[in-house]
């Protein structure tokens, strides 16, 4: 119960700042800034990994959590306790901020700025590497090491700073589906539902390979 509160919490304050930021630099005419939208992102990621890291590894995406679980690094029976808690506390933000800002209409919701298939490849790749980066920092299924938080968000703003005018750089279905949801724009979400998880799964074969390969030499 204690992992899955504190992912309630860690996927909170993710949706709510990062989708925050975006509904804000609308509704400010540009104030917070494409970068500045990027960094919130990549901040909020990183202070929740150093605050819940060790409670329950922060993954605050049901992305990183079957990734890990497809490792065998999470157990399967704790799974579905951390999607609800991070699908129900992005929610929560999402109608947080609707309430705040009744007015806009997409609620900081990924919507491609091309075609389907350019943003599921872009989400695709995106994940890969962040899985692959938090595989390779991450103790067991927490990221917990001294420079986890910092190379994860980094790695998260690095992304969104360059993918997200033409993506959103969502690499999470958490982040996605609560604005889809609540704002009712839902026609785009099964790609970054799709996309992210199949990013990070894909993450988990190269990781062991090249695991394997420097443990050898």
């Amino acid at each position: 119960m204690r992992s899955c509160v504190a992912e309630f919490i860690g996927t909170f304050a993710l949706v709510f700042c990062g989708t925050g930021a975006i509904i804000i630099d609308q509704q400010s005419g540009g104030a917070v800034t494409h970068a500045g939208i990027a960094i919130t992102f990549g901040l909020i990621v990183m202070a929740m990994i150093y605050s819940l890291g060790d409670v329950s590894g922060a993954h605050l995406n049901p992305a990183v959590s079957i990734a890990f679980t497809v490792t065998g690094r999470f157990p399967v029976r704790r799974l579905p306790g951390y999607i609800v808690s991070q699908l129900l506390s992005a929610t929560v933000a999402s109608i947080v901020l609707k309430l705040l800002f009744p007015a806009n209409q997409l609620l900081g919701a990924t919507m491609p700025a091309g075609s389907e298939i350019q943003s599921f490849i872009l989400e695709f790749i995106l994940t890969f590497f962040l899985m692959l980066v938090i595989l390779s920092v991450a103790i067991g299924s927490k990221e917990q090491g001294m420079f986890a938080g910092l190379a994860i968000g980094a790695v998260v703003g690095l992304e969104a700073m360059f993918a997200g005018p033409i993506c959103g750089a969502s690499m999470n279905p958490a982040r996605s589906f609560a604005p889809a949801i609540i704002s009712g724009h839902t026609e785009h979400l099964w790609l970054y539902v799709v996309a992210p998880i199949a990013g990070s799964v894909a993450a988990i074969p190269i990781w062991k390979y090249l695991t394997i390969q420097k443990n050898t030499q």
